[in-house]
């Protein structure tokens, strides 16, 4: 699976040098996106953009398959549990010091999709709110 997942990454990373592929969303979509609060618009419509898409219909089915759990894999270690990860940090903290201002910060990426650090808050009961860029906290 890691010899497929190098071999698909460089891949992908070769045809976007050649301009035979192309994110479909600029760094620039991603900042205004972010700034407006707006993480679940169409450009997110996969749960991460952080895991490189393996997937794709050109590939065997049984190199899809291998692709389909290698995603899953990755989705779930490295986006949902490191996002539990982070939302325990986040109520420990609110938790064991209730008396002091937090300020905490996170990539964009635990923000998009489901399982997000605030779904992880949201659950044990903390109420979340987007501040928009410019706006005074």
């Amino acid at each position: 699976q890691v010899v497929f997942a190098l071999n698909q990454t460089l891949l992908q990373q070769e045809s976007l040098r050649a301009g035979s592929f192309q994110i479909p969303y600029t760094t620039e979509d991603l900042i205004k996106h972010y700034n407006c609060g707006d993480l679940s618009s169409i450009i997110f419509n996969h749960d991460t953009s952080q895991v490189p898409n393996f997937i794709n219909a050109t590939l065997p089915a049984h190199e899809r398959i291998t692709a389909q759990e290698i995603d899953s894999y990755f989705r779930q270690e490295l986006i949902y549990k490191r996002n539990e990860r982070m939302g325990r940090r986040v109520k420990d903290l609110l938790q064991e010091h209730p008396d002091k201002s937090f300020f905490f910060a996170f990539g964009a990426g635990h923000f998009m999709g489901n399982n997000t650090v605030i779904d992880v808050l949201r659950r044990e009961g903390y109420e979340v709110e987007h501040t928009p860029a410019g706006q005074a906290i």
